[in-house]
């Protein structure tokens, strides 16, 4: 039980400390920082993989699936982002070429 409320606590924890430093973010700077999260959310989407391949108690496979559809979430909101922010830089010309063709 101690593993289960330790994992809980760092949960918590992580999620305190990342949405005090978003909220400190720029709004300007909103844009680019999504699309960078992508690659940290790979990586925990992989490490979260190679902890569901472990012996884990129920608990902790459920806080260790939240943390994957969690990142999945976020990279998947992350490219949506990215690819809208990305047109709103293409020239009229260039956004006619790509949808014409």
């Amino acid at each position: 039980m101690t593993d289960l409320f330790f994992a809980l606590v760092v949960f918590a924890v992580s999620f305190a400390i990342g949405d005090r430093l978003i909220r400190r973010v720029p709004p300007m700077l909103h844009t680019p920082l999504m699309s960078m999260t992508n690659a940290i959310s790979a990586v925990v989407i992989l490490g979260a993989l190679a902890l569901l391949a472990t012996d884990r108690a129920p608990g902790q496979q459920a806080l260790i699936a939240a943390a994957v559809a969690a990142a999945a979430f976020n990279i998947v909101g992350g490219f949506a982002i990215t690819g809208r922010m990305l047109r709103m830089f293409r020239s009229e010309g260039a956004a006619q070429r790509s949808d014409g063709a």
